[in-house]
């Protein structure tokens, strides 16, 4: 059995029958996880082992633990700094901001592998204009070059883990003040003033970033639909201009903002046929279910060989990680991001 192009959630702590159902469904290929899901490390491993049991090849397993705001595992694991105290690290000191971007990275994937999650949607690579709640101290910093040598450098101490990188939201979230969760944001610019968003993206692919998540946001001067459905961004922009091979991921089609697009089946459809690999349906079993019952489809060879590439690779084991260097450096890391920082975060 192939993997299949959706991805879904479980209800809770441990599978039903429902949830057992579902996932054998020959269109779902991964499964995320959320706050809901966890109890302690040893209740999410079980969880994720009794997951991969279900089929072969096993399902892939994601969460959202970026750190900061969000991160859905906190008792029992790490609690992670926002992405934006590692920006006035650098700020401070170039070369120990993306010592800690990487420290964090490695920190983050490895505890997740530990549990056996193939994987977590980071790093955020949205710029910090200062208009976006929903993005905020997700980002890095204000500056281009400063929030790729960051993401570089978190995607970097990920790989090193075992983990592979998923940049998000392409091409770019930081400039609207719509949350995408509630309503259908648009950024008026036109391709040519996107570039500074583009640019960490440009150097992340040129460091092989594995994967790719798109925005619900709408960009009229490029396309007219939203870029998570959109030919012209997936297919000429980011395959085409900047070349890139890895797996593309639908935001959460379940969001306001994939709702111009129309009914659930119909926002899985579109999304496919931009070209994404992986679509999302979260926090809604109906939609779910309805898209299980109503989309018809055939998974290329080319995105199902892109998508195994975001299994995650070995792992250490509970008590090897907490008696590894690397462990006990991030920790050193996670106090001194716990001190107010030095300067404070500059902006354009």
């Amino acid at each position: 059995m192939t993997l299949g192009p959706l991805m879904v959630d479980v209800a809770g702590l441990a599978l039903t029958a429902e949830d057992r159902e579902l996932l054998r469904h020959p269109l779902v290929g991964s499964v995320i996880l959320f706050t809901r899901n966890y109890a302690d490390p040893v209740q999410l491993q079980a969880l994720v082992a009794d997951i991969k049991s279900l089929r072969s090849p096993s399902l892939l397993i994601s969460v959202d633990h970026e750190g900061g705001r969000v991160q859905r595992f906190r008792q029992g694991f790490s609690v992670l700094p926002a992405a934006r105290r590692i920006g006035q690290e650098f700020v401070f000191d170039h070369r120990q901001g993306v010592a800690l971007a990487r420290s964090m990275g490695w920190l983050m994937a490895a505890e997740l592998r530990a549990v056996g999650i193939d994987f977590s949607f980071a790093p955020c690579v949205d710029l910090e204009y200062g208009v976006s709640a929903i993005i905020g101290d997700r980002a890095f910093h204000a500056e281009p070059d400063t929030v790729g040598q960051l993401a570089v450098a978190t995607m970097l101490g990920m790989r090193e883990a075992g983990m592979a990188a998923t940049a998000k939201h392409f091409p770019g979230h930081g400039a609207v003040v719509a949350d995408s969760h509630l309503a259908l944001p648009v950024d008026p610019r036109s391709l040519a003033d996107l570039e500074p968003d583009i640019a960490p993206y440009r150097r992340l692919i040129a460091n092989d970033l594995p994967a790719v998540m798109m925005a619900h946001v709408l960009y009229p001067q490029v396309d007219q639909v939203p870029a998570s459905f959109s030919r012209r961004w997936v297919g000429d922009v980011l395959r085409g201009d900047l070349q890139f091979q890895g797996v593309v991921f639908a935001d959460d089609l379940s969001m306001a903002g994939a709702g111009a697009m129309g009914h659930i089946v119909a926002r899985a459809e579109a999304a496919l046929a931009a070209g994404c690999d992986i679509l999302p349906v979260c926090n809604d079993r109906a939609s779910v279910v309805q898209v299980l019952d109503g989309l018809r489809v055939e998974t290329a060879p080319a995105s199902q060989l892109r998508v195994v590439r975001m299994r995650g690779k070995g792992g250490l084991s509970h008590d090897a990680l907490q008696a590894s260097p690397q462990y006990q450096a991030g920790q050193e890391w996670l106090a001194r991001c716990a001190q107010p920082p030095e300067r404070t975060l500059d902006r354009r």
